[in-house]
């Protein structure tokens, strides 16, 4: 069986379902011999109607053996997730089945092995995609909780790019605005108080672009993890928590101080929020050589962190409430010390299930009036006020992250953030030459849209000699 070889642009097939044995696996192929290849594998039997599954069987294009019988699905460009010509196969899952359909598909001409993300790619390129959308599907695929999937979606709907497009087309259209003034003010064709108006657009546009980047890291936080570390003096009880909050033997406890002497991280899901838990060494002046870099990689862990769980033995209190806040405060202001400035705090009083509870129970009341962070009162050995804890762990971490379906849609990449403050830099810079040199001040819009376009994908100053031809009918 011969099939048209197409000189155009190669067609790419791969698996798109995920890999391993299932019940139902889809090949997807995409490029100009899309049409050819579903004509050759399903015996030039009647085609398809677009977008609607029709059951075939699929045959091997050389020797006219049967491979499976699946469903088939036809997707002519521009209406299909690249852009291109489409067609997919949804075989049983088998490995033998689809090793059988992928190695007809290599035998056809003009088709080639998909790289990773190359359909992906292909929808960019051909602007069924932005890249804030490449990267929102990318952390769809990858999404474990629930606000991650909330988020992920967003963001794959094009509402960080509406936004990032909104603020491109409005700097296009002050960075339009200078041009025209530049070249064409003497010609009496611009109207007075264009510049006014540019710096206060400008003014507006950054102020909006700094608050989107004072967001604490919420998107970030939300799509990589809320970093939470255990952090304490040797035997408080650091593993025993770790334990208890993976409902698991992660770590290792023992009555020995000095049991950890690295850091154990796990990831977790609290609250349908992803945090990435981490446990350290006991943090003392010690003389072994490993515990001494336990210690050290507890500190530099603790400077990551943005939730900070320092773990207090009850037994070690002073027995005075007045002796109890000295202790603390003693003790966190070490601790803190080598601790990122943003990072919340959890103080846990461990072990309570050893002493009386009445000095402790009004510690717990005082702490906030001495500026000591929110207490929580356990006992690992019992699993009393867990609860508690893991509920009030919950609600920082929601804090952290926010609600990624209210507001605005927040950052969710270091990449984004970058091109940003490079953007709001260049708009300050437009405000301290605008004075001074106007041509230089206009560079710095164009260096700012500049910036915005990497955001998104899309640069280019075809809009821009479209708004002043619009705006200003020159040349008429």
């Amino acid at each position: 069986m011969q099939c048209s070889d197409s000189r155009e642009r190669s067609t790419i097939f791969a698996m798109s379902s995920g890999q391993g044995r299932c019940g139902v696996a889809v090949i997807r192929v995409s490029g100009p011999a899309s049409r050819d290849t579903l004509t050759c594998l399903t015996g030039r039997r009647a085609f398809p109607p677009a977008r609607a599954a029709a059951l075939r069987p699929l045959l091997d294009p050389r020797s006219g053996e049967r491979l499976d019988m699946g469903l088939v699905l036809w997707f002519p460009g521009p209406r299909s997730f690249t852009g291109e010509d489409c067609c997919e196969f949804h075989v049983h899952g088998g490995s033998a089945v689809v090793s059988g359909v992928l190695q007809a598909l290599g035998y056809l001409p003009g088709l080639r092995p998909a790289q990773a993300g190359e359909f992906t790619k292909r929808a960019f390129q051909n602007g069924k995609l932005d890249l804030t959308e490449v990267e929102g599907l990318g952390d769809l695929i990858h999404a474990e909780t629930e606000a991650q999937r909330r988020q992920a979606l967003r963001q794959m709907a094009g509402d960080l790019g509406h936004l990032y497009h909104d603020w491109s087309k409005r700097l296009t259209r002050c960075l339009a605005h200078t041009e025209a003034y530049i070249d064409f003010s003497e010609d009496d064709n611009i109207e007075e108080g264009v510049l006014d108006k540019v710096d206060n657009d400008v003014h507006v546009l950054q102020s909006e672009i700094d608050r989107h980047l004072h967001d604490s890291r919420q998107g970030e936080r939300l799509r990589d993890g809320v970093h939470v570390t255990i952090v304490g003096a040797p035997n408080a009880g650091k593993s025993s928590l770790m334990n208890l909050i993976c409902q698991k033997p992660t770590a290792i406890v023992s009555p020995i101080a000095g049991t950890t002497r690295d850091v154990l991280e796990t990831a977790l899901n609290i609250g349908g929020y992803p945090v990435l838990l981490s446990d350290t060494a006991g943090l003392r002046e010690t003389s072994d050589l490993v515990e001494q870099e336990g210690v050290r990689r507890a500190r530099e862990r603790l400077q990551l962190a943005d939730i900070v769980v320092v773990m207090v033995d009850a037994t070690e209190l002073p027995s005075d409430l007045t002796g109890m806040v000295q202790f603390l405060q003693d003790y966190l202001s070490e601790v803190m010390g080598a601790s990122d400035e943003d990072a919340d705090w959890i103080v846990v009083c461990n072990k309570t299930d050893l002493v009386l509870l009445e000095e402790l129970n009004k510690l717990h009341l005082v702490v906030k009036d001495h500026g000591l962070p929110r207490m929580c009162l356990l006992s690992c050995t019992t699993g009393s006020g867990f609860d508690d804890f893991l509920r009030f762990l919950g609600e920082q971490v929601e804090k952290m992250c926010g609600n990624p379906l209210a507001g605005s849609p927040s950052l969710t990449q270091a990449r984004h953030r970058l091109h940003l403050q490079n953007c709001s830099h260049a708009l300050t810079q437009y405000h301290q030459q605008r004075e001074m040199d106007l041509v230089l001040a206009t560079e710095q819009l164009r260096t700012g849209l500049r910036q915005l376009g990497k955001i998104t994908g899309t640069i280019g100053a075809e809009e821009i000699l479209e708004v002043i031809f619009r705006d200003f009918c020159i040349g008429k």
